[in-house]
């Protein structure tokens, strides 16, 4: 199944990534992070969450969860599901407020830029979870992305790994994410392993 196309279902975990087009740049300042990582908790929140994620300048990676068909129907937006087919399927939930968030994030950067058209490849990419494996080294790979820039990964600003190491608040599932590792010290010893997950981590 084409990995674009992937049906989105409710309870299930997924990789959520994509990039700029032409490979160029989608972060410029510093602001554009916060900006986006905002405008992600804005139409996101309510539809999934989030266990790890990293901003690189040109490309992004999310693993979330999306919440069970009861989770949107009680939501704060109170979600209408259908589940037949049709515009109020957990898919289509998903990823219309996928589209909002990255079409508002595209017209902020546009204007402040002076740029024009769309700025990220159009569908999002998404590979679901299918094992705790899959998962814990998922967590691992998307927290490594900084190194392929020469960055220290473990001081890096724009990925999950210092909110779920530190105490302060988050939105991240800090606690889900550290049961999977046992405890903290072994989420942080496992990070000092390069990982590769071969042909299921898309490199972008």
């Amino acid at each position: 199944m084409n990995i674009r196309n992937q049906i989105i279902e409710p309870d299930c975990f997924y990789h959520i990534y994509n990039r700029g087009i032409n490979s160029g740049a989608i972060f410029l300042t510093i602001d554009n992070y916060n900006f986006f990582l905002n405008k992600f908790s804005k139409y996101l929140n309510s539809v999934c969450e989030v266990y790890a994620y990293c901003l690189m300048p040109n490309h992004f990676h999310f693993l979330v969860k999306v919440k069970s068909k009861q989770e949107l129907i009680n939501s704060e937006i109170k979600f209408k599901v259908d589940t037949k087919t049709g515009l109020h399927t957990i898919e289509n939930i998903l990823s219309k407020q996928f589209a909002k968030f990255l079409s508002s994030y595209t017209q902020a950067l546009n204007k402040v830029s002076g740029r024009h058209g769309a700025l990220l490849e159009s569908p999002f990419k998404r590979i679901k979870i299918d094992s705790d494996e899959y998962l814990k080294n998922l967590i691992l790979c998307i927290h490594q992305n900084p190194t392929s820039l020469d960055l220290d990964f473990k001081t890096y600003k724009f990925s999950s790994f210092k909110a779920i190491v530190s105490e302060n608040p988050t939105h991240i599932k800090r606690n889900k994410v550290i049961e999977l590792f046992q405890n903290k010290e072994n989420f942080i010893f496992s990070h000092d392993k390069k990982f590769n997950l071969s042909e299921k981590f898309i490199t972008i």
